[in-house]
Order: structure tokens, then sequence, then C-alpha cells
């Protein structure tokens, strides 16, 4: 099956996941003003699905204002959606004033059920954060995300923690990577956005990095499996981008990734980017951030290939 990108238009900061055979999807909003979700049966089903809304900001409060980056994930018995709001849309030093916050559902499925506000998600940091993630590997789970710290440079960078439940973290955060390349400071200095795919020995984790228009790219960080994910030291990190515009193709800005797999077992990349170069007004409130998809291939030592981003490609299907 064909299916060709944009996926799904004016949905930033797109998450797909897939579970017991259903797919979800989550994203921000141009409205920044609530929660949404989508389940199909199929990948494609997607694009169509009627579109859930599982939680609205409040008037006032501390997660009252930009709502960013929603993301679902399996929680013991039921689901939590971690996602990043601010009391306002105030600038503070350069910066918005966002922390992080979680709701949790009991449901076996996400889109029945009551979806609960858990409240704020305590970094340890006492400053701007956003774009949690979590995943699980050899028994213990983790929890990832994008951090202001008051002592370095720039808008943030990644930290990891081990999570004691699924909305409370354990321990200090250790500092995954903060913006160092040329590549990640075009505009602003900002490591954000990370996802991660453990595959062939390696735990892999995406992010991206610079300002969000056509210089906005995705690195790339990665650990073995069997290392201390809480060392820093445990990780590497490319030099380079692996995941940038394609003028070619008219794709510009990919990045704030997520992954999830074909029917068939085939890996898949999800992630914004606009489709054309000139943006219109201020970036943040330009609705025209795309979600695409496109699959992922790896080469012979079992490192992924992120390739160009594609208008069209060919799905990959059940028992093709």
């Amino acid at each position: 099956m064909k299916l060709s990108n944009p996926f799904i238009p004016n949905r930033a900061d797109p998450h797909i996941s897939r579970h017991d055979g259903t797919y979800y999807f989550t994203a921000s909003v141009p409205a920044y003003d609530r929660v949404v979700l989508r389940a199909s049966a199929t990948l494609p089903g997607l694009a169509e699905a009627p579109e859930k809304t599982l939680w609205r900001a409040p008037p006032e409060g501390p997660a009252s204002a930009l709502v960013w980056a929603p993301e679902l994930h399996r929680a013991d018995d039921g689901w939590v959606v971690y996602f990043a709001a601010a009391p306002s849309r105030e600038i503070r030093d350069g910066l918005f004033q966002h922390r992080m916050y979680a709701l949790r559902n009991p449901s076996p499925d996400p889109m029945q059920g009551l979806w609960e506000f858990a409240g704020v998600v305590d970094s340890g940091i006492d400053a701007f954060c956003l774009d949690a993630t979590s995943f699980s590997h050899r028994g213990r789970r983790y929890y990832l995300w994008a951090q202001k710290h008051p002592d370095i440079p720039g808008n943030s960078n990644l930290y990891i923690a081990d999570m004691e439940t699924p909305t409370r973290i354990r321990g200090e955060p250790v500092l995954l990577t903060r913006p160092e390349y040329d590549w990640e400071i075009q505009g602003f200095l900002v490591n954000e956005g990370p996802s991660v795919l453990v595959r062939h020995g390696r735990v892999f984790c995406t992010y991206s990095a610079s300002a969000t228009d056509e210089r906005y790219a995705v690195g790339l960080v990665w650990a073995d499996a069997d290392s201390d994910l809480l060392n820093a030291a445990s990780w590497h990190k490319s030099p380079r981008p692996v995941f940038v515009t394609d003028a070619e193709s008219g794709v510009y800005g990919p990045g704030h990734n997520s992954f999830t797999v074909a029917a068939d077992g085939t890996d898949l990349l999800v992630y914004h980017a606009r489709n054309y170069r000139e943006i219109e007004g201020d970036p943040l409130w330009n609705p025209d951030r795309h979600a695409c998809v496109q699959p992922l291939r790896w080469d012979a030592d079992g490192m992924p290939v992120f390739g160009r981003p594609l208008r069209e490609f060919e799905l990959p299907e059940a028992g093709a």
C-alpha cells in the first residue's frame, strides 16, 4: 500500500504507538489547548480516524497554556499521557515556563474510561522542561526528557532517570546530551524531543536540535543494551545529524520524531515537517507542521539508516 506525506496535516510532535494490534496517535494541536488521541486497527486508518479529546487545559493554573508534545504510554495495567504545559504564554529570561505533567487512565482501552490529571512530574530541576518520553528495558522503566539547567547555557539538554512509578522519577537526573555541535545551535541551543528504540543489542535515542524552522534536524545517541543507561559514559553521540531538511523533496525541518512498527514488523519513523521553507509569521503559531511517516532501515552493523524525508512510500503489509 502506498502512503503519502504529510500523513496527518497540522499535527506537530507526533507520537504513534501500537499495542495489541491497535495503533494510537497523539500530537500537539495548533491551539495548544488540549490532549487528543486517535485509534485505528491499521496505520493508514489513523489519517481518517475520529479524534477524541482526553483533557482540556483549564482557564488558569500551572498547566493552563501551551499544551505541548503529548505521548501515550502503557503503564501498569492502564495508560499514562506525558505532556508539557505552562501557566501562561509569558516568556521569562528567554524561555517559556513549561513543566511536565501526566494524565492517568486505568482502563485497558485508552479511548475509553476516565482520564484524570495526575499532576506534575517533578524532574528535580526547577526550570523549563518538556518532551517527556518513557521506555522499559531489562525490567526497569526510564524517563527521558528535555530540560533547561540554570548552570548550562542554552534552552534545553536531554536528561534520563529511573522511574519509581509511572509519574515519579527516582534518583538524580543524568545529563545525556547537551547542544554542542554547530548543527545543534542554529537559532537556539536545543536538544529536545527524545524517542527511544531498542534494537540489535543497542538502545538508540533520537532527539531534535536547533530552531524549529528549516534548520531543525534529528540527532542520535546510543548505548550498548547491556550497559548502565544511567551512566553518561555509556552513551555515544553522532557528531552529525541523521535526518535533515531535503529541499529536493520539499520537506523542511523534519524532527520531533517517534517510532512505531508496520503490520509486518518493519520499523517506522514518525516525525513532523513543513512542506515549504518560508514560514508565515511566528514559527510557534504557524500550524503547518505536519505528521509524516516512513520506513526506517538498518545497515549491516545494526545501526539505523534514516535516509531522506519521503513524500510517498510503500507501506509494508503483513504477509508481504
